[in-house]
């Protein structure tokens, strides 16, 4: 699962940065697409937390 949210981050974030350059950073698609960035960020950075309190209470 975190394997997949890095690949769909990385596509994203290519497609926000395209998008920023093609139709300004302004853009209704631009920021549509920075908020899903930041949503699959904000999910990526649960998860990952999550298993560092998992593995801090196995030790």
């Amino acid at each position: 699962m975190v394997n997949l949210l890095l690949k769909q981050m990385e596509q994203t974030r290519e497609m926000m940065i395209r998008s920023g350059v093609e139709n300004g950073l302004q853009n209704a698609k631009t920021i549509q697409l920075s908020r899903r960035l930041d949503q699959l960020m904000n999910t990526y950075y649960r998860q990952t937390a999550f298993f560092d309190e998992e593995k801090d209470r196995d030790e």
